[in-house]
């Protein structure tokens, strides 16, 4: 079985080009689901207080607007929180992919490069999409964040340019969805 990639920053369109595959009959995985899906977890809720303390809940809820203040400004924070869920991302994908009945599979996540996955990959795609098309999709999707917001998300992840040149292959996609 072919194990695919679909990155591409924030607002390039991904889900939407990972439809397309769908249709074409390679079931995709989505990791921000999956990662979601965690965060609800107890043993990982634990592992996030003891490395980010309590200041990032409220109670026994992690408060996301205080845990992404904290990793969107500040790499290093980013780094630690990845390594707490990319592991436990990759085990699903890789239970999810051995149940599918298909030549191929494909996971659809932000931070391929990022979190140094390309290898486990037979070929990774790369969303492309300009800057103003993919603020004003994520204004759509997110209206309530700032213009600041929107730019330290972006930023927090790789250049678009240099996903686009580890790429194996780009799909350039902006267009309005």
């Amino acid at each position: 079985m072919k194990k695919l990639a679909i990155t591409g920053g924030i607002g390039t369109g991904k889900t939407f080009i990972s439809k397309q595959f769908i249709a074409e009959g390679i079931p995709v995985f989505y990791a921000d689901e999956e990662a979601k899906l965690l965060y609800s977890d107890p043993e990982v809720l634990r592992q996030i207080r003891e490395a980010f303390g309590d200041s990032v809940f409220d109670g026994n809820r992690l408060d996301f607007s205080k845990m992404a203040a904290i990793v969107f400004n500040d790499d290093a924070q980013l780094q630690r929180l990845n390594a707490i869920i990319h592991p436990l991302v990759m085990k699903k994908f890789d239970e999810w992919a051995s149940r599918q009945h298909a030549e191929a599979v494909m996971m659809e996540s932000a931070i391929i490069f990022e979190a140094h996955l390309e290898h486990y990959f037979d070929k990774v795609y790369v969303v492309n999409a300009s800057l103003p098309t993919r603020m004003d999709r994520i204004r759509r999707r997110n209206p309530e964040l700032s213009d600041s917001e929107i730019l330290a998300r972006i930023n927090a992840q790789l250049d678009q340019a240099v996903k686009c040149s580890l790429a194996d292959e780009v799909i350039e996609h902006d267009v309005d969805l």
